[in-house]
């Protein structure tokens, strides 16, 4: 049964409000005070991932603010838009409306591949970048072509995603079962709780979400061969100057370790990777305090190493 946007109003230590980036209403939630750390989610998810992250972050004197990706949650739900330029321009547009010029860019999942393409797009507004369980877009690109039995097969369901209309119905049928057991899938042992599985079947009930969260599978798939997709890949090349830490459960099965340990040749600036023992794809909710001690650590260092 459809639910409305206020299932993902959650109440906590934090504070929720709406803000406008290029006409588009976004759904932020938002904790604490100092340099700005942006959170985003992926999928099949909304900002309530970052929960934990929104109690660390501001007790180690950081504003973080987690919102709701275009077309997830409360935010807008226009018909177009999914592509990986058009949501690096929400993001950058979501910090400016923040009253920031730049932001440290912490994204997961497909939070993570528009962190990476906004540090390349509007690079003067990524301080720092934290792609989580992300490899570089090209990165992705290259191991779905190179690696057939390893990362192709694991991004079956992003395959299965572009057929049309029955996608839908799968993720929402059953109460959003779907969402559940994918996630139970991707993740390591011992998680995801019942209770914390039901909050995201319960989102991927609101009017759209499901169809607009496969749009991006779509995108990313259908692009490659298009004048849009090629120009993307040609920007994409581009090194990154912001310095990264990026993220990785050890045991993901949906991203690789292989898969997204290859992204560090498109960095040009100070670069750090870490595996997280005992997590898949969502380690920084399957281990937060692991996940925090280095993103915090990192954030802290003035000059993260090489």
């Amino acid at each position: 049964m459809p639910l409305d946007e206020s299932v993902v109003e959650v109440e906590g230590p934090w504070t929720h409000r709406a803000v406008h980036a290029g006409g588009t209403r976004f759904h932020v939630v938002e904790a604490g005070e100092g340099p700005l750390v942006l959170l985003l989610h992926g999928f099949p998810q909304f900002w309530w991932t970052w929960r934990h992250q929104l109690v660390s972050l501001p007790k180690a004197g950081f504003r973080a603010v987690a919102a709701d990706l275009r077309g997830y949650g409360a935010s807008d739900k226009p018909p177009r838009g999914y592509d990986l330029p058009t949501l690096a321009v929400d993001a950058a547009g979501l910090v400016r409306a923040l009253g920031e010029t730049g932001a440290v860019v912490v994204g997961h999942d497909w939070g993570g591949l528009l962190a990476w393409t906004m540090s390349v797009l509007d690079p003067k507004v990524v301080r720092r970048l934290v792609p989580v369980s992300a490899p570089h877009p090209l990165r992705m690109r290259s191991a779905l072509l190179t690696d057939p039995f390893g990362q192709l097969r694991a991004s079956g369901a992003s395959l299965a995603f572009q057929l049309p209309v029955l996608p839908e119905h799968r993720l929402t049928a059953d109460d959003g079962a779907l969402v559940g057991r994918l996630i139970d899938e991707w993740s390591g042992p011992e998680w995801p709780p019942e209770d914390v599985a039901h909050r995201y079947q319960e989102a991927f009930q609101i009017p759209a979400v499901a169809h607009c969260a496969l749009e991006y599978h779509r995108w990313f798939a259908r692009s490659q061969f298009r004048p849009d997709g090629v120009r993307y890949v040609r920007q994409m090349r581009t090194e990154i100057e912001a310095p990264t830490l990026q993220l990785h459960g050890a045991l993901d099965t949906r991203v690789l370790p292989r898969t997204a340990q290859g992204s560090s040749r498109f960095v040009a600036a100070p670069y750090r990777w870490r595996l997280i023992e005992g997590a898949g794809h969502f380690p920084h909710e399957e281990r937060p305090e692991q996940f925090d001690s280095e993103l915090i650590g990192w954030l802290s260092d003035p000059e993260p190493d090489r």
